[in-house]
């Protein structure tokens, strides 16, 4: 296994991704791009890059917020985010900057580049299909599912959402929005949702009942179990 950091820029922005994949597989690889939740780029996305490196993608942690800049609780974590969910426009460069780093390495087949995101991060892989990006696919686990206001979709990825059915932070009404959004701009879309699940079901270390987000292991099984399967269809075909 190696694992890298790479600098790249959106506009005056420095941001760092860390890379992992595996040399001893010759030849170019898919690749998949991972955004992070709230926080920032921490240890939780790293090893999600490893884990698909070990599947035999390139695994790939974006940057959203600029390199070394991490939130250290609610307050934080918010200020980081609010600008992005405020500007949607200034998210979908920062995706696309990120995509468009991973799509020049030498060992990514840039015709096989699909994307993941959590929570926040969720969002920003659904706003890189909404771009219209030339990613095959895109997964959003307990993710945010709006679309942006004024910004027309140019989907043309397929699309998987990974939905605990209890998540406070989107309701069901948002949910049917998404089906709505999905379905009239013919995409081929998906929504795998879990029952008795909340917000943030993959992460343990953000488990807090008070304000929703509660793990699940059996989520958190079944929805890589469900990312596993959708690469493995979009990548054949």
């Amino acid at each position: 296994m190696q694992i890298q950091k790479v600098e790249y820029k959106e506009n005056t922005s420095l941001l760092e991704a860390v890379i992992a994949h595996d040399p001893s597989k010759t030849g170019k690889k898919p690749a998949i791009c991972i955004f992070h939740a709230w926080a920032g780029r921490d240890a939780f996305v790293e090893q999600k890059a490893e884990r698909l490196a070990e599947l035999g993608y390139v695994g790939c942690a974006l940057d959203l917020y600029g390199k070394g800049i991490l939130g250290n609780g609610y307050e934080e974590n918010k200020a980081l985010m609010q600008p992005f969910m405020e500007d949607r426009t200034l998210l979908q460069k920062r995706v696309l900057a990120g995509f468009n780093m991973v799509k020049s390495l030498p060992f990514v087949d840039g015709q096989k580049i699909g994307a993941i995101g959590f929570c926040f991060g969720g969002l920003a892989a659904l706003d890189l299909a909404r771009s219209g990006a030339d990613v095959k696919g895109v997964v959003s686990f307990h993710g945010l599912l709006r679309a942006p206001e004024g910004l027309k979709s140019h989907c043309k990825s397929k699309v998987l959402a990974l939905h605990g059915h209890d998540d406070p932070m989107v309701r069901p009404e948002e949910v049917a929005h998404f089906q709505k959004e999905m379905t009239e701009a013919n995409v081929d879309w998906q929504i795998h949702i879990y029952g008795g699940t909340m917000h943030a079901f993959t992460n343990p270390k953000v488990n807090n009942p008070q304000v929703g987000t509660v793990y699940s292991a059996d989520a958190d099984r079944r929805s890589f179990i469900a990312m596993s399967n959708f690469f493995s269809e979009v990548f054949s075909s």
